[in-house]
C-alpha cells in the first residue's frame, strides 16, 4: 500500500470531524444531593426527590397518610388542604407510582393540575398501569395528599 498526501489529508479531515462531534457532546458532570434530615410525622412516607425542569433537585416529596374516595377535583383539592398538604403534580404522581405504588389502590387519583387547554378538565393518574389522563373536574376519583420538603440546601 502506498501512502499519499491526499490519503493523509482525507484521514486528517475525517478525524477532525470526529473530534468536533465529540466536543459537541455534553460533558460529564457531577450530580450532588446534599444530605438532609427529613422529619416525618406518624403515617407519612418518604417518596423521593423531585427534579425540576432543569434536571436539578427541586424538593423532597412526602406522602401524607389517608385518602379520600369518590370526590370531584375541587373537593379533592379542599380535602388535601385540610390534611395539611396538596394534591401531587403529575410529575410527583409518577414518582409516587414508581416508589410507593403499594400505598395506592389500583384506581384513578386526582393530580393538582388542570388541563392546559380543556377548561374544566384536570389530570389524574391510574395506579394500576401508571397511565395519566384527563377528565372533567366534576367526575369523582380518589385523592391522596402530599407535602414538599425543601431543605435549606438542596
Amino acid at each position: 500500500m502506498t501512502i499519499t498526501l491526499e490519503a493523509i489529508e482525507a484521514e486528517q479531515s475525517r478525524i477532525s470531524k470526529l473530534i468536533a462531534e465529540f466536543k459537541k457532546q455534553p460533558r460529564a458532570t457531577e450530580f450532588r444531593i446534599p444530605a438532609a434530615t427529613i422529619p416525618l410525622a406518624p403515617g407519612e412516607r418518604y417518596a423521593g426527590i423531585v427534579l425540576g425542569e432543569d434536571g436539578e433537585p427541586s424538593h423532597h416529596l412526602i406522602l401524607l397518610p389517608g385518602d379520600v374516595d369518590d370526590v370531584s377535583w375541587q373537593d379533592a383539592k379542599a380535602w388535601a388542604t385540610e390534611q395539611g398538604g396538596e394534591l401531587p403534580t403529575r410529575r410527583e404522581q409518577s414518582l409516587l407510582f414508581a416508589n410507593l405504588k403499594s400505598e395506592f389502590e389500583e384506581r384513578a387519583y386526582w393530580s393538582a393540575e388542570q388541563h392546559e387547554t380543556e377548561s374544566g378538565w384536570a389530570w389524574f393518574q391510574y395506579f394500576d398501569d401508571g397511565g395519566q389522563r384527563y377528565y372533567p373536574q366534576g367526575n369523582e376519583f380518589r385523592a391522596r395528599a402530599v407535602r414538599r420538603f425543601i431543605p435549606s440546601v438542596i
